[in-house]
Formats: C-alpha cells, structure tokens, sequence
C-alpha cells in the first residue's frame, strides 16, 4: 500500500518529520511511505490556480497516486500549522484529489498532551466537502513528551509507544483492506 506522508513541520530537526521517518522505516514490511514536506510549496492563491507552479503539480501527483494519506502534524496555537492548511488548500481545489482518500493522523510535540488539540482541528478540515477524506476511526497518535521518547538517530525508544503504533498500524492495514481496496 502507497502512502503519502504528509509533515506539516518544515523544521530541519522536527520531531514530526523524524515521526514520519520513522513509520517509514519500521513498517516497511507492509507499506510504502513516501515522507512529503511541504517546505518549497507556494501560499495557495486562486489567480494561479489553473496554472500552478511545478512545486504544486509535483506535489498534488504525489498525493494523487498514493493509496492513503499519513498526516503527521505539530501543534501551533492549539491548531495544525499554516504550511499545512496551505497543502490541504491546494488539494482541495481543481481535482480535489483527497475525495474518498482514507487518511490518518498522529503528531508528536514536547507537551504532555502531543497534538490533541491540532488533531481535533485537522479532522474537521478532513471532513470538509472540498477534501472528504475518510479517517480510521479511533486511532489517534499523539506522542506527548516525545523528546524523552525518541533518541538522537529519531528511534522511538518508548516501549508502550512503539506497542501501540503496532497496534495502530495493523488497524489501518486492515480497515484499507476492508474499505477501500477492492474499490481500486
């Protein structure tokens, strides 16, 4: 299974990038993630819609050709960051290619609650008609105080962690298997 994961960090050093790296590498037995970061694409603007630049059509064909969708998210102000309600933006226009595209959503922060309240809010942007991206239901990564659970090298070290990203991603396997597989 394909999947496009998106960071919507473009820190050099984030701790969401190295989330996603290490998803990545950890479950490659079983998925192929491609880690997108959205660093050089342009603020949406609706006078270039119909003639994005490269950065743009690169990006909306990543998405577009992947199976699934990983949101990997910080917190910024108790919601998602501008540079990814930026990516959503532009993917919800012309072909809106995140329509019926099962996604889901972990973030990592140095605060107890990880990214709870960033989470609550990307939902509600998922389920807007522009995207419709239909979510796996009950399964929130949050990984508060991730600086004491990830080593320099961006291994999560935390064992209760790693055992439940296991657990997240056989239920996403599954729940693609059973949703959305058979209606490619």
């Amino acid at each position: 299974m394909k999947i496009a994961a998106i960071v919507g960090s473009n820190r050099k050093d984030s701790y969401n990038l190295k989330l996603a790296e290490y998803v990545k590498k950890t479950y490659s037995h079983c998925l192929d993630i491609e880690v997108i970061q959205l660093n050089n694409l342009p603020f949406y603007n609706q006078d270039i819609e119909n003639n994005p630049s490269k950065e743009v059509q690169d990006f909306i064909q990543q998405v577009a050709s992947a199976d699934a969708v990983l949101w990997v998210t910080p917190e910024y102000n108790y919601s998602i960051p501008g540079v990814l309600k930026n990516a959503i933006d532009w993917l919800s226009r012309g072909e809106k290619v995140l329509i019926g595209k099962p996604s889901w959503i972990m973030g990592a922060s140095m605060g107890t609650l990880g990214t709870v309240r960033a989470q609550i809010h990307l939902r509600d942007i998922l389920f807007s008609p522009g995207v419709s991206s239909p979510l796996l239901p009950l399964n929130e990564v949050f990984v508060g105080q991730v600086h004491e659970k990830m080593d320099q090298s961006g291994n999560l070290v935390h064992e209760p962690t790693k055992q439940f990203l296991d657990i997240v991603v056989d239920n996403f396997v599954k729940w693609y298997h059973a949703e959305f597989a058979s209606k490619k």
